[in-house]
């Protein structure tokens, strides 16, 4: 990646730009979901660290919930176990779930917040399962069998309260505790709808889901025909031109969720730019695909 050279009178600048939008969002609470190539290249990975600590340096309340799909996919592939997906969605059998919660609340969740520690922040790794923070049901779409795949049914927003209000970014692995007839057992979550409910619970200013696309794209084979924003009313015909589909189609899903239980502002970025998350919540143009609520 090749560093641009700043004169201190440019970085002046900068950090001037950004104050009204600083102002704008201390105290308020920021939701983001991490995954896709942001969690595997290098360089991405320090700037995400780096983007989340300056947030939370300035009064911003960051909640980082985190995917781990690759490195799942990897471990699934050295035990000789082929990966098998229904409408999107890992199918999650004993075996699988045992993968899951060892790569998600072990290997990743615990990277992730050791870098924010190196880099002089103050994180605090935990799954849905610690403290009871998510309880979720068996999650089967139109009676469909997914295996240990939860839905979630209630997030502990006292919880998450307590850890931002003493100045710690939670790092969240989507695993959840199972209720009913899954009580006590791991289930699977899906990280977009985590994040989501999330938000939904904390009342969140934003909801932030990084991607390895621009965003939600008027015309697939045209990088120019990115939609910067859109209503909440307008995702409906968007659906239904066929514009918003196939794995877009649960991001904005999550995204009007979101929007319905409170959340202001919902976006949908390109996690394989730099500083992704600082250029969307500290510039005019922002970045991505942004859904509002009329």
């Amino acid at each position: 990646m090749k560093e641009i050279l700043l004169s201190n009178t440019d970085r002046a600048e900068v950090l001037a730009h950004a104050l009204p939008y600083i102002q704008r969002f201390q105290s308020k609470t920021v939701v983001i979901k991490y995954g896709g190539n942001a969690m595997i290249n290098e360089d991405l990975k320090a700037a995400v660290i780096r983007d989340i600590i300056l947030l939370s340096c300035v009064g911003i309340r960051v909640v980082l919930v985190h995917g781990g799909g690759p490195e799942i996919e990897g471990m699934l592939r050295a035990l000789g176990k082929e990966s098998r997906f229904v409408r999107g969605l890992r199918y999650t059998d004993e075996d699988t779930m045992d993968v899951v919660q060892m790569i998600l609340c072990g290997k990743v969740n615990k990277d992730i917040a050791a870098r924010i520690q190196q880099a002089g922040g103050r994180a605090l790794g935990l799954s849905g399962i610690d403290g009871g923070l998510f309880q979720a049901r068996r999650f089967r779409p139109d009676g469909e069998d997914l295996g240990l795949v939860g839905e979630i049914e209630a997030v502990d927003a006292a919880f998450l309260n307590a850890l931002l209000d003493s100045g710690v970014i939670p790092v969240i692995s989507p695993v959840a505790l199972g209720t009913g007839e899954d009580a006590g057992r791991p289930l699977n979550i899906n990280a977009d709808s985590a994040a989501a409910q999330i938000a939904c619970v904390l009342k969140a200013e934003k909801l932030v889901l990084m991607t390895d696309v621009q965003g939600i794209l008027r015309d697939i084979k045209d990088p120019n025909s990115l939609i910067k924003a859109i209503n909440r009313s307008e995702v409906a015909a968007l659906k239904q031109d066929g514009i918003v589909t196939k794995g877009m189609l649960p991001k904005v899903d999550c995204c009007t969720l979101a929007l319905d239980g409170g959340v202001s502002r919902t976006h949908i970025i390109d996690g394989r730019l730099p500083h992704a998350v600082l250029v969307e919540l500290f510039t005019d143009e922002g970045i991505g695909t942004m859904i509002v609520n009329d």
